[in-house]
C-alpha cells in the first residue's frame, strides 16, 4: 500500500508539473511575448510584398551560385553549392557555419588566436575581401581591412557589419549600381545603429535592411 501511494503521488506530481511547466507556462510566456514584444518573439522577420526575405537578427548570403562550363552547379568538398559574392550587394562578415550563414547550425571556429588554421582562415578572408573591394577602392590595403571583414563572428550568422566595413563596400556598390558614393554613404548612415544602451558594443549596419534599401532606389534582379 505504501509503495502504491508513493507511485500514485509521483504520477500525479509528474502530470501536474507537466501541465504547469510544459503547457501553461510556455503558453503564458508566448502570449506575453506576442503582446509585449511581437517583433522579437517572431524573430524580427522582414517581409517584402508579403514574402519573407529574411530576419534582422540573422545574417544571410548575398551571392551567386557558380556554374561550370557544362552548365552544372559547382559543389564543394561537402557537397554544397559553390557561391561567389554578388557585387551589387553589401556582404556580411565571414561565417564559420557550413554552408556560410547557416541559421540552422550556428557555430564559431572554436580555434585560438595562435592556431595555424585561424591564421590561414583570416589570411584567406583578407585576400578575398581585397579581391572584391580593391578594384573599386585602389587605396585599400590589408592593413585597412576591418576586423569584421577578416574574422568570423561568434554566432557565424551576424546580421551586422561595422561602419568601416560598410564604408569600404560602398565604393563597390556605388560603381556597380551607378549611384553616387554620397548616396550610398547616406544609406549606410541611415541603417547604422548605435551602441546598445549607448555604452555596449560598437555601432553596426544591418546588411539585409541596407540591401533592401538599395533595391528600392536602384532596383533588383
Amino acid at each position: 500500500m505504501h509503495i502504491r501511494q508513493n507511485a500514485l503521488t509521483a504520477v500525479l506530481a509528474m502530470i501536474v508539473m507537466t501541465v504547469l511547466l510544459g503547457i501553461a507556462y510556455p503558453l503564458a510566456i508566448t502570449g506575453i511575448s506576442q503582446v509585449a514584444f511581437p517583433g522579437n518573439a517572431n524573430g524580427q522577420q522582414v517581409k517584402v510584398g508579403g514574402r519573407l526575405v529574411g530576419s534582422k537578427l540573422i545574417g544571410q548570403q548575398f551571392a551567386d551560385v557558380v556554374t561550370g562550363k557544362n552548365g552544372k552547379v559547382e559543389l564543394d568538398k561537402n557537397g554544397n553549392p559553390v557561391t561567389t559574392p554578388d557585387p551589387r550587394y553589401f556582404q556580411t562578415r565571414p561565417s564559420a557555419t557550413t554552408p556560410p550563414d547557416n541559421a540552422a547550425a550556428t557555430t564559431f571556429s572554436n580555434l585560438g588566436p595562435n592556431n595555424l588554421t585561424t591564421e590561414q582562415e583570416i589570411a584567406a578572408n583578407i585576400k578575398a575581401y581585397l579581391a572584391l573591394e580593391r578594384p573599386y577602392d585602389p587605396g585599400l590595403t590589408a592593413a585597412k581591412v576591418p576586423v569584421d571583414a577578416a574574422d568570423s563572428s561568434a554566432s557565424g550568422v551576424d546580421p551586422d557589419i561595422s561602419v568601416a566595413n560598410a564604408r569600404i563596400q560602398a565604393h563597390r556598390i556605388a560603381a556597380v549600381r551607378h549611384l553616387t558614393l554620397r548616396t550610398v554613404d547616406q544609406l549606410v548612415a541611415t541603417y547604422t545603429t548605435g551602441r546598445s544602451l549607448g555604452i555596449f558594443g560598437e555601432p553596426g549596419v544591418n546588411v539585409l535592411e541596407l540591401n533592401l534599401a538599395l533595391n528600392r532606389i536602384s532596383g533588383s534582379r
